[in-house]
Order: C-alpha cells, then structure tokens, then sequence
C-alpha cells in the first residue's frame, strides 16, 4: 500500500517548513506512526456517536453496531479523501461523526429504531453528491472572506466545549483543579514539541501529549470506566439493521440545511490543506473541494445505509497536520486501515472512549486556537472595503452573539432551535447571503479621469478602492498601484505625453490595469525583445529624442519585472494610446 500510486495533484511549490509533504512518500516507521496518531484523534471523537445512541435509548449491542459502521464510514471518507482523483480532494482530511446531527440522530432512532439511519445517511448523502458538481461553479459564493469567517467560526465553537473539558467545570461553574493540572500537563507538552522539537519529536507532539495527560490522570485517580473492558469481547463483528424509511418533511429540509452547510466545512478543510501545501496558495482549489465533497457523500452514503453515523471532515486532525508540518496523503490511507480494523475491534474502540476529558479539552484547544488564527489570516489576504467589512463583522457577531446568549433562541420552534441556535452555522448562512447581496452593484471594471495636479494620489487612491471592492489579494494590490506609479512617471517622461484616465477590471484571476494618454505609445522594445538595458555615459551628450529611448528602456525593464504582462498599442484614431498592465491572480 505504501508504494501505491496515487493520483497527481496539481502542480505548486512545496513550502520549506514541511516535513512531509502531500504527495511525498514517507518512511515505514513515521509513516506508521503518524497515521496511529490521526486515527487515534478522530476515535477521540466516537463520544458524539455514543451520546446520540445514549439519548436515543439504544442498549448496548446498538451502541456497538452503530460505532462499528460510523467507523467503517470514516474510514470509507479517509481513503477517498486521500486517494483524490474523482473521488477525493487529494488531502489529508479524516473525518469524524458530524456533532451537528446529534439531535437528528437521537430523535429518529428513538422513533423509528436503528433502521432509521438509512433514511437520514440517504438524505444527508444524496445532498452531499448534489452539491459536489455544482460547486466548481460556485466559486463567487466562496471567496477567501466567507471561507476564512467560517474557519474562524469553527475555532471559535470549539471554545466553549474546549474551556468546560479544560477546566472541569461542573453545573455550578467550580474549576475542578485535576481537571486544570491534567489539561495543562497536555498542552504544554503539545506547545513545547511543537515549537521547539526536532523532526521527529514533532511529528510525536500530539500523542505524547496525550500519554502524558493519560499519565498525569492516572497520578490523580481520573480514570475512570476501565472495568467496562473486561465486559466487551476482544473481536465482533456489527449487526446490520433493517432499514426504515421514515421521515417528515421538516426532518428532511434540517437535515439537508445541516449537510449543505456540513459541505460549506468541507470547502473550509480542503482549503487549509492546500494552502498547507502550497507556498504560493492563491485561492480554494475548486476541483479538489468537488472531490472532497463527493467523498463525504459516497462514504456517509454506502455507511449510513447500513447504520452509520454521518461524518465531517475533523478540524483537530487538520491542527495535527499542521503540528506535525505532515500533508502526505498516504498517511490518510494508513488511517483508514487503522479505522477500518479498530471498528472491529470493541475493546479498543471503548478504550479510546475512556480517554479523561481534561486532555481532549487540552487537545480541543489546540485546534481552537489554530482554526481560529488560519481563519483570520484567510480573510486578511484579501483587500477589503465597506461591503467585506461589513459581511464579515456582521456574520463573526451573529455567530458570536448566539454562543454567548443562546437564551435568545428558546422561543424558535424546537424543530429549527438546532440550526438558529447554533453559532457556526448562523454566521456560515449569514456570511454567504451577505456576500452574495454586497456583490449586487460592485462592477468589475471601472474608470477615473485624472489629473496632473493631484496624479499620484489619484491613480494609488483608484487601484486601492477598485482592489479592495473586488477582493483582489493585497499583494497583487500593492505591486499594481507601484506598477501604474512607474508607468505614469514613464508616459509623463516628456512633455510629449499627457495622461487623461486609468481604467482597471477584475475576473478573480486577473487584474488589468490601463493607463490612457495622448501621443504616440510608449516604447516597449525591452521589455519585448529582453535585451538588457545599456547605460552608456555617451547618452548624457545624446540629442532628446536618444536619451528619452534610453528613459523608455529602463522605465518598460521596472514594469516589466512589477507586472505579469506588459502591452503599449495606440488607440483608434491615432492622437491617443494606451499602457495595459497584466496581474496574475
């Protein structure tokens, strides 16, 4: 398995902190170890699969079928998911039982019984599969901003479960100092071989994290359950229930808002691998998100139908890739493997349920902080105006303002309370429709005239608005108002050219810039045939018309290194002409 070959990702350049990156082979041993890392933080996980058949009323042959298969379907995502092509993203994404359909699953299956998960994986699956074609067409709706607030918010949820399990917190809101010693034992143990480990140390700072929190838990007498393994036999394989089909009408339209959005955390995920991958990252891969998408369907699909729980990509997962500076996508293969054979293996799933609180919230944490950062970075890569301030603000205060007040959503219907109480998913609907309302009215194209007693002011004034009004990235921004400087200082070289307007568009992938001017078209034989510049002491006595070529020469050389492309060409007409300037994006 470890010398398969995997389909090709898309050419980028791989950044230097990396130890492995995604399409990288990796050792036998790191390799191994690795992959036991990521299944080991995603099994972590299972609780939500075991509170949903808690609720529900499941016993515990149930509770054991429905782990088995949710395992089985994360493993079935893993692997696609890793494998890319046309049936994956080409990343390392794992993925783990989705918590926002707890409430789903625990009312459903307390109505209709086990079957019921058919119905429910049919649902969420089918919308899943949906939206994968489409979403390469969606790309307006999915800038880095609404990409970035949702990333952040997705940190930002994991605060509040994060600071209970870190701290021990009881009804009464008392901190439970074991709880704080074995939390922090974790963390710093995560922090330090982050930062300060070598290679190899990092690639391990999770797990011995976890261990020493493990560690630090057995010193202080919490933990707890153990004697329940003695119970459960070493291997088993899973009941299949008949499925049942059915449903109201209202449970479909939650449950297909929940998987929607669900994919919304998928492009979020697929994003952040990539831009991990990629020193030069630029914008989301439409292509690789349409596979990852197509991947969560397929697996939740095929697993659901026979009892599964449906999944998500696992942020905590995503902080690990970045901990351990790890991308390879045969790492995701292994931990597949490694789920698909713990599913059949009981006693180790319910010894991984056992892990203390104190460390998961430790571990919670550290994907906060990481999703929350990464989130920010997104949405600063792009210039911004009124309307991204606005769109972003207003989403990161809904989803904020329903986590620190819930208390305002009790009078809305319990059928609907899980979706408007729900922070991360209010500011991911509210980000979107902000977006797609604020777009209405920007044109991407515009003119100014300008004038000579305010120029430079005028041209850095209009590519700074017009950039951040289209979303272009700061970057592009910075090197088009320093490249229209230089042309305008070039074309007003003489008295022989007068600049009468600027003009600029945007498609998402490229930026032009033109300058207007009266007279002939500036010289461009430099930067055209790539001749190098020759300075010459003999042009210092030259006539006017010698000199200003040589002014010319090293005016196109500047824009010719400033811009992507570089075209001078005469307008109809003949007493007027043009300087375009080409930006990649």
């Amino acid at each position: 398995m470890f010398n398969l070959r995997l389909p090709a990702s898309p050419p980028r350049r791989r950044p230097p902190d990396l130890v492995y990156a995604a399409d990288e082979k990796v050792p036998t041993g790191p390799l191994l170890i690795l992959g036991f890392q990521h299944a080991t933080t995603a099994m972590a996980f299972i609780t939500y699969v075991l509170a949903a058949a808690k609720i529900a009323g499941l016993d515990r042959y149930g509770m054991q079928s429905m782990v088995t298969m949710t395992l089985l379907g994360m493993a079935l995502c893993t692997a696609l998911q890793a494998w890319g092509g046309r049936w994956g993203s080409g990343t390392l994404l794992v993925h783990m039982p989705n918590p926002f359909m707890i409430t789903f699953v625990s009312s459903m299956v307390a109505a209709h019984g086990p079957g019921a998960m058919a119905v429910i994986a049919l649902v969420y699956g089918v919308i899943a599969l949906a939206v994968g074609p489409l979403v390469t067409r969606m790309r307006p709706l999915f800038p880095p901003a609404v990409v970035g607030t949702v990333i952040c918010m997705g940190g930002m949820a994991l605060v509040e479960s994060a600071t209970r399990h870190t701290l021990g917190l009881d009804t009464q809101w008392q901190i439970r100092p074991s709880s704080v010693a074995i939390a922090a034992t974790t963390l710093i143990c995560i922090m330090v071989l982050s930062i300060w480990g070598g290679k190899r140390l990092r690639l391990l700072g999770l797990l011995i994290g976890i261990v020493a929190g493990i560690v630090m838990a057995a010193l202080l007498g919490r933990l707890e359950g153990l004697e329940a393994l003695q119970t459960v036999p070493v291997l088993a394989l899973p009941t299949v229930h008949a499925p049942v089909f059915q449903i109201d009408f209202a449970m479909v339209v939650a449950i297909g808002l929940i998987a929607i959005l669900t994919q919304l955390d998928n492009l979020g995920s697929v994003t952040m691998l990539d831009k991990m991958d990629d020193a030069d990252w630029k914008r989301a891969n439409m292509k690789a998100v349409g596979g990852g998408i197509r991947a969560n369907g397929i697996g939740d699909l095929l697993a659901g139908l026979l009892g599964g729980f449906p999944t998500c990509t696992c942020s905590t997962n995503i902080a690990l890739a970045h901990a351990t500076r790890s991308t390879a996508r045969r790492i995701g293969l292994v931990t597949a493997a490694i789920l698909a054979l713990v599913a059949f293996l009981p006693q180790v799933t319910l010894a991984l349920t056992l892990i203390p609180e104190p460390v998961l919230g430790a571990v919670e944490l550290y994907a906060a902080c990481f999703l929350i950062v990464s989130g920010f970075e997104l949405i600063a890569s792009r210039a911004m105006d009124s309307r991204g301030i606005f769109t972003v603000g207003l989403a990161i205060c809904t989803g904020l303002a329903i986590m620190l007040m819930p208390q305002m959503t009790h009078s809305v219907s319990p059928s609907w309370r899980f979706l408007v109480g729900s922070g991360f998913v209010m500011a991911g609907l509210v980000v979107i429709v902000l977006n797609l309302l604020f777009r209405l009215g920007t044109s991407q194209r515009a003119e100014q005239a300008l004038h000579a007693d305010n120029l430079h002011n005028d041209i850095i004034n209009f590519v700074e608005t017009q950039g951040a009004a289209w979303g272009v990235r700061r970057k592009v921004v910075q090197r088009a108002a320093m490249a229209a400087l230089e042309a305008a200082e070039a074309i007003q070289g003489n008295n022989l050219r007068k600049l009468t307007s600027i003009r600029g568009s945007f498609d998402e992938f490229n930026l032009d810039i033109e300058l207007q001017h009266s007279g002939a078209p500036l010289n461009m034989g430099a930067s055209a045939g790539g001749a190098p510049v020759q300075h010459d002491a003999s042009l210092l006595d030259a006539d006017d018309e010698a000199f200003q070529r040589a002014l010319d020469n090293v005016s196109s050389s500047l824009l010719k290194h400033l811009a992507d492309r570089v075209q001078s060409a005469p307008l109809p007409g003949g007493d007027a002409s043009t300087l375009k300037l080409h930006f990649e994006h």
